[in-house]
C-alpha cells in the first residue's frame, strides 16, 4: 500500500489551505491523499440537526468538515485518489500515530482556537516536533508570497551527518517542483578580531560556504542550486532567506533518553515566524 500524504483537518480556514498544499503534494509524488480529523468530542452547534439525524452532534459536525475537505480536494487535483477518516482522541495524539504509516503530513498552523497570527497552533507545534515523517506547516494568512521574492526551496544547513534526511527532501522537493534550491547557513565571527594572518585561524564565512558545497555534492544535477552564507544568528537569517520562497526546509532531531524530536531553537523560531510553509524533517537517531 501507498503511504498516503495526511493533512489534518478542523474546518478551519487553515486548514482548508493545508488541503490545497496536501491535494498538490499527492499529486507531485503520486501518492494518494488521506484527509483526517480528531477530535475529543467537544461540542459544537448543531443539536437540533444531529437529534433530526439521530446521530451525536459531533459525528455530524465531524463528517462535514471531513466531507468539505475531501470535496475541496477533490475539486482541487481530480486524479489524486483521497479517503477520509475521523479519529476519537487528542488531535495532537492522533496525527502523531498517523504520521508512523505516512509519507508526509500537512497541517494549518492554527486551529480554531484563533490565537494571535503571530502564534504557531499548539497541534501543530507538537505534531511537528513528535512526527515520525516530514510535516509541512502553513503559517494562517491570506498569502505566503512576498512581493519581489521568487519561487525556490530554502534548506537550513546544518551538519551533514545530522541532517541528510532534510537535505534529501528539500532536494525532491526542488526536483519535483522545478525549482531552484537555495541551502543557507549562517555564521558568526568569534569575539575575538579575525586577521586572517595565523595559519591556523579560519575565515568563518569561507567554512560556512565549505559546509554547504559539501551538502549539496549529492544533490541530483537537474536540480540548481543557491548558496547563501549570512553573518548573523541562524534563525533571523533563515527567516530573511524564507521571504518570497515556496517552502523552508529544517531537520528536527531525536531527543537523547527521551520521546519524540527536538525542535530546537532554530526549528521552533522559523515555525512561529517564517513568511512561507515550512517543512519539518525528522532526522534518524
Amino acid at each position: 500500500m501507498d503511504e498516503p500524504i495526511v493533512v489534518g483537518v478542523d474546518g478551519s480556514a487553515p486548514s482548508l489551505r493545508a488541503v490545497d498544499w496536501g491535494a498538490e503534494e499527492a499529486a507531485l509524488r503520486g501518492a494518494p491523499l488521506r484527509l483526517v480529523y480528531a477530535s475529543l468530542w467537544e461540542r459544537y452547534e448543531g443539536e437540533l440537526i444531529a437529534q433530526e439525524l439521530n446521530r451525536p452532534v459531533e459525528e455530524v459536525m465531524a463528517r462535514d468538515v471531513v466531507g468539505t475537505a475531501e470535496a475541496r480536494a477533490r475539486s482541487r487535483r481530480p486524479g489524486v485518489e483521497v479517503t477520509t477518516d475521523v479519529l476519537a482522541g487528542e488531535p495532537e495524539y492522533a496525527l502523531v500515530r498517523e504520521s508512523g504509516t505516512a509519507r508526509a503530513m500537512v497541517l494549518g498552523s492554527r486551529g480554531r482556537s484563533g490565537v494571535t497570527e503571530a502564534l504557531l497552533g499548539s497541534v501543530s507545534l507538537t505534531v511537528a516536533g513528535h512526527a515520525r515523517c516530514p510535516v509541512f506547516v502553513l503559517r494562517d494568512g491570506p498569502e505566503d508570497e512576498v512581493p519581489g521574492g521568487s519561487p525556490r526551496i530554502v534548506l537550513a544547513v546544518g551538519d551533514k551527518a545530522r541532517d541528510a534526511a532534510a537535505v534529501r527532501f528539500a532536494a525532491q522537493e526542488a526536483e519535483l517542483r522545478g525549482l531552484p534550491l537555495e541551502a543557507v547557513r549562517a555564521w558568526r565571527r568569534p569575539s575575538g578580531p579575525f586577521t586572517g594572518h595565523d595559519a591556523g585561524e579560519s575565515d568563518p564565512e569561507e567554512v560556512a560556504r565549505e559546509e554547504v558545497a559539501e551538502v549539496l555534492r549529492d544533490v541530483p544535477e537537474g536540480v540548481a542550486t543557491l548558496v547563501r552564507t549570512p553573518e548573523g544568528h541562524t534563525r533571523d537569517a533563515l527567516v530573511e532567506a524564507a521571504r518570497g520562497a515556496t517552502l523552508l526546509v529544517v531537520g528536527a532531531h531525536p531527543r537523547h533518553g527521551g520521546f519524540g524530536l527536538q525542535l530546537g531553537r532554530v526549528a521552533h523560531g522559523v515555525l512561529h515566524r517564517a513568511p512561507c510553509p515550512v517543512a519539518v524533517v525528522p532526522e534518524p537517531a
